[in-house]
């Protein structure tokens, strides 16, 4: 599944979304983006990773090979002329000119789920070590924010960082703190002003 605004416009950026819980908060942010830039004339593409959201297959079963395929896919699928990996997301960012906004490496994506999840734990009254979490997402998966990440994926993660080669639009260039740092998804119009321009800018000639 994909959210698409296409008028066969020469200019077609692909946005590869952020992941997991970061994935929900800025979504409404993204198609804010996404709104902007159709009104300056660039079409604007935003599919699912396979086993999120709308998909049809699970999460559990996916891998970064998968995940990389897909995009690729969406990329040829759609005729993409650029691309956008926002946050996890530019750990999957088809070869096209790509610029990336706040990338993040795998690892700490996993080590705030981690988090996330021992804090859960204890205001259950549970303990759970980091170590012994990580153990088990390697081997057997692991349930993390929700989300339920097969042992594949889980040490894919690990190691995966955004290639080197992509604009990066840090979040000091779109001004205020990043959206996926609140606890429910938001918006700032300003922000998305911001991250528009920029990509306007690089894209349109």
């Amino acid at each position: 599944m994909a959210l698409a605004c296409d008028a066969q416009r020469p200019a077609r950026l692909l946005i590869v979304p952020a992941l997991f819980d970061e994935g929900n908060r800025l979504r409404r942010f993204t198609v804010e983006v996404m709104r902007r830039l159709g009104r300056a004339g660039i079409d604007t593409m935003l599919p699912d990773l396979p086993g999120t959201n709308e998909s049809d297959l699970g999460l559990e079963a996916q891998n970064a090979v998968r995940w990389r395929d897909a995009m690729q896919a969406a990329a040829r699928h759609f005729a993409a002329t650029h691309v956008l990996g926002i946050r996890g997301g530019c750990l999957f960012t088809p070869g096209l000119p790509a610029y990336h906004y706040a990338p993040v490496k795998g690892a700490q994506i996993l080590r705030g789920m981690l988090r996330a999840r021992m804090l859960a734990s204890r205001e259950a009254g549970l303990a759970e070590e980091r170590e012994a979490l990580t153990a088990r997402g390697r081997a057997e998966g692991l349930v993390l924010a929700g989300y339920p990440l097969g042992a594949s994926l889980f040490r894919e993660l690990e190691d995966l960082e955004p290639q080197i080669g992509p604009s990066v639009i840090t979040q000091d260039r779109i001004g205020g703190s990043g959206l996926w740092l609140r606890a429910e998804p938001d918006e700032d119009a300003q922000q998305a002003d911001a991250l528009a321009a920029l990509l306007v800018e690089a894209i349109r000639p």
